[in-house]
């Protein structure tokens, strides 16, 4: 607020006004005062204003920030959105313990199955649920001789992974002259290298047996079955399951270097993989086992089969 000046106090004594210039020093300091309580007014109105003004604007943003926020955090997905988006995805991937399963080509039987297709059937027989298949059973009891063999077979679901507990599968081969039991000449009364084992919790059946002999025209090999369990297969009932197992060429280079094998060399070097009439088509890439072991102390020969 600005003080009012008497204007009789600036006048002389015949009542003419005084000049400003030779009013004194009263004068010009009530002056000076004057114009710096108006300039602190009106530079206070005016700070006012322009804080109002800066204000104005910063409230403003200070809305579009928490609007920016806002749309952020509405077009962020929330922790919760995120993890059940994870655990929705999980439920449809198969378990961590499942294997990834290719499965296992469908093959031939072949002329002597002795599951009832072609002639007899030894799956009814008493005695046929073994893992031990060397030696005959029932009427006879001889041994078929060669470098020992132990069968390792695990069985899963292709559209799972998981392991087909409680399936069944019946294995035979033949011997090391190249015969089967029940159907060749000589060996016609034997039912050795046949038997039917139940697939364990794991997906695992296995079998010891003597290494196959390769026989005019054909690649080495072992034929199996899969049923859905061990009283279908026993009944001779529905095969889920016919493939055969292709013995790879080092293992069987060296098995038939031994005493017993002598007929298997000519024959192993008249075929191939890739010409054999089972194998060929693929080259048995998904049926050649996995071999570890010696001549002296026996083989294992490992496959997964997919079904």
């Amino acid at each position: 607020m600005t003080t009012k000046q008497n204007d009789d106090e600036w006048r002389d004594a015949a009542g003419n006004e005084i000049d400003e210039d030779d009013r004194g020093l009263v004068y010009d300091v009530r002056t000076l005062v004057n114009r710096r309580l108006a300039l602190g007014l009106f530079g206070g109105v005016a700070v006012t204003t322009l804080l109002a003004a800066c204000a104005s604007p910063g409230a403003g943003s200070g809305s579009g920030s928490a609007a920016a926020a806002g749309a952020t955090a509405t077009s962020t997905p929330s922790a919760s959105a995120t993890d059940g988006s994870t655990a929705g995805a999980a439920t449809s991937t198969p378990s961590a313990g499942a294997e990834v399963v290719t499965e296992v080509p469908d093959e031939t039987a072949g002329p002597y199955p002795g599951d009832g297709s072609n002639g007899v059937d030894v799956l009814g027989a008493s005695g046929i649920v073994r893992s031990d298949i060397r030696s005959s059973f029932g009427s006879s009891s001889i041994t078929a001789e060669g470098v020992p063999l132990n069968i390792q077979l695990t069985v899963r679901d292709v559209s799972t992974g998981n392991a087909l507990a409680g399936a069944a599968v019946y294995l035979w081969h033949c011997n090391r002259d190249g015969e089967y039991s029940l159907y060749g000449a000589s060996v016609q009364n034997e039912n050795y290298l046949r038997g039917v084992q139940q697939v364990d919790a794991n997906g695992t059946v296995a079998f010891t047996s003597i290494y196959p002999a390769a026989y005019s025209g054909r690649w080495p090999h072992i034929h199996f079955e899969v049923y859905t369990d061990v009283a279908t297969a026993v009944a001779s009932g529905p095969i889920v399951k016919t493939s055969q197992i292709a013995m790879p060429k080092e293992t069987c280079d060296a098995v038939y270097a031994t005493t017993g094998y002598a007929q298997s060399v000519k024959n192993l070097a008249s075929t191939s993989l890739a010409t054999d009439n089972v194998f060929g088509n693929d080259g048995g890439i998904h049926q050649i086992a996995s071999i570890s072991g010696s001549v002296a102390a026996g083989y294992t020969a490992a496959l997964t089969i997919g079904v």
